[in-house]
């Protein structure tokens, strides 16, 4: 079953290879997201994050999960020398960690239910299930920046996370957090790897990099990139074409 739903300021879809029995886990899966929306949205005032940022509430007075995601954040900034922050405007915001651990969290829901066929898409960025039939891997294309409604190429797997950050649809929304400024160098870059955290959350920290994100990725296990710079190059990290269809 496909199922697409507006929550969190996007839209996250399901594809699901389970027939209508899913589509309870499907339900709860969408309740979860909303649940999460409630506790992390900076856009709601009321929310656990906002009210934290504003020091109406202490850490302790939070939600456990706010914990869990803060913890994320600050391991992921240490892997990524600071490129990844959770005050890029000086506001309590991790947002930019928190739609991949929706994902990831979602993902589980289903796979505890018994739907281990799934792709769920989160504004963009994809956690991948086991395949979506006997022999056949899911693809996902991945849009070219620079030339609206052209595909830069198509990547292949299950049990696989990707995401990509860029300008094409927000525009300069990606802070340098060294320098406050919006990250230049990149039009867009796509990471892979094993859960949708980590790698979204690296792939707004390779953004931010620059020029310095191709050697940071070759480096750092478990992820594959390839980016396009704002002149239109591309460049690819060694096993990025492992996922190539």
């Amino acid at each position: 079953m496909r199922h697409a739903e507006p929550v969190m300021g996007t839209v996250f879809s399901f594809d699901v290879r389970h027939g209508e029995q899913a589509r309870p886990a499907v339900a709860s899966a969408v309740a979860l997201l909303h649940r999460i929306d409630a506790v992390f949205s900076t856009y709601r005032p009321d929310s656990a994050i906002s009210r934290l940022d504003r020091g109406e509430i202490t850490l302790r007075d939070c939600p456990p999960e706010v914990t869990e995601v803060l913890d994320l954040c600050a391991r992921v900034e240490s892997a990524t020398d600071g490129y990844f922050s959770v005050v890029p405007s000086h506001h309590l915001d991790p947002s930019a960690l928190v739609k991949g651990w929706a994902v990831d969290r979602a993902c589980d829901l289903l796979r505890n239910a018994g739907c281990v066929r799934h792709c769920v898409n989160g504004g963009g960025d994809v956690r991948l299930g086991e395949p979506p039939e006997p022999g056949r891997p899911w693809r996902i294309g991945i849009a070219h920046p620079l030339r609206r409604g052209e595909l830069l190429c198509v990547v292949e797997g299950t049990e696989l996370a990707v995401a990509t950050s860029g300008t094409a649809e927000r525009g300069d929304h990606i802070l340098d957090p060294h320098t406050g400024l919006p990250a230049r160098g990149l039009a867009a870059i796509t990471l892979l790897g094993a859960d949708l955290t980590t790698v979204d959350a690296y792939a707004t920290a390779a953004f931010a990099m620059g020029a310095g994100a191709h050697a940071w990725a070759e480096r750092t296990g478990g992820i594959e990139a390839l980016a396009v710079t704002d002149t239109g190059t591309t460049w690819r990290t060694s096993g990025f074409a492992h996922h190539l269809r």
